[in-house]
């Protein structure tokens, strides 16, 4: 059971709501996220929750059995839209296209993405300057000095940035020159990093962990949201299964499947879904077309030179041809909405 509370309640009155949730058999927790505040109720007891939804301050009150609440279409119908600022938006009302090179290599290479998503009319740029990689000896990113230079050229030219947060250490660091916070895959169940993102005022990108259901997606989602911050954004990447011959499994179903279960915007990671580059066009058209709400794609001018990925990344003639397709493929999937 989900309370949410008027904006302006008294304490006396919070209180009061508490004792009525706990009477009638259910444990009562107070959620103070960035707007507002609400009263979750767990148990298992069947009453007319009408008694509860007529109580002074009670702005509306919803049934959720699921475990997670919050993030639960059921206590949301309508879609979140996350804005980022001056314009820039993440949400249901439009298709966000998150472009950008595995990793942050250096600040020629910045400016030319740069310069390239400014002529396809692009305004999300993502790029890692902490990189988690299965092997020690791989480039693991120009860390807190690359971000600064990544985030000075980015704001330069318009952009909002989404690059990985790896520990909570990094938040405090990190904060003034991001626009989004990613977790990483690897990081999907990190609690405690994901209950210190609650506390920020910055969009976090949550993606599915590499062998990670959807309900532990959505359960990752609500810690981040019970802790505070209301601004997440789900992203499927792919999960890990016997299949060989690419290198994840992109999952598609879960876009519908968490459309239907969850009120956040939904995007998927092509790139990394299946790791081959000429493939990463059509994945990107079927995300779109099973109702995504954005894309991350990897780019960058010389994919065979990049530090990280390039088997799995555009160029630049390759990334401005699915633009091109992906607006067509949108005014399409609106038309057939209706």
């Amino acid at each position: 059971m989900i309370l949410q509370l008027e904006k302006n309640i008294e304490n006396k009155a919070v209180q009061h709501i508490l004792e009525k949730v706990n009477g009638v058999g259910y444990k009562a927790s107070i959620v103070k996220t960035q707007s507002l505040q609400y009263i979750i109720g767990v148990g298992k007891k069947e009453f007319d929750i009408r008694a509860i939804g007529i109580l002074p301050g009670v702005h509306d009150v919803h049934r959720v059995t699921d475990d997670y609440k919050l993030v639960n279409r059921k206590r949301k119908v309508s879609g979140t839209t996350i804005s980022l600022g001056d314009g820039v938006e993440i949400g249901e009302s439009n298709f966000s296209v998150i472009t950008g090179p595995c990793s942050v290599e250096s600040e020629e290479q910045i400016v030319k993405i740069v310069e390239h998503m400014r002529q396809q009319g692009l305004k999300l740029m993502r790029g890692g300057v902490f990189k988690p990689r299965s092997s020690p000896y791989a480039f693991r990113g120009l860390g807190i000095e690359g971000l600064k230079m990544f985030s000075a050229i980015a704001k330069d030219y318009g952009i909002k940035i989404v690059t990985e947060v790896m520990e909570i250490e990094q938040i405090t660091q990190m904060h003034d020159y991001v626009d989004v916070f990613q977790v990483g895959a690897r990081n999907s169940q990190n609690f405690n990093l994901l209950h210190e993102l609650g506390n920020v005022d910055k969009p976090i990108l949550l993606k599915r962990g590499l062998s990670g259901t959807i309900e532990e997606l959505l359960q990752s989602a609500e810690y981040i949201y019970s802790n505070g911050n209301e601004k997440i954004i789900l992203c499927e990447r792919g999960i890990r299964t016997y299949e060989k011959a690419y290198r994840n499994t992109l999952d598609l179903n879960a876009v519908p499947i968490l459309k239907e279960k969850t009120h956040l915007p939904v995007v998927v990671d092509p790139s990394h879904g299946i790791g081959i580059r000429e493939h990463v066009e059509q994945m990107s058209l079927a995300a779109l077309m099973a109702g995504a709400d954005g894309v991350s794609i990897e780019i960058h001018e010389k994919p065979e030179e990049a530090l990280s990925d390039g088997q799995q990344t555009l160029n630049f003639i390759e990334s401005a041809e699915l633009n091109r397709k992906l607006k067509i493929a949108y005014e399409a999937r609106i038309a057939m909405r209706g």
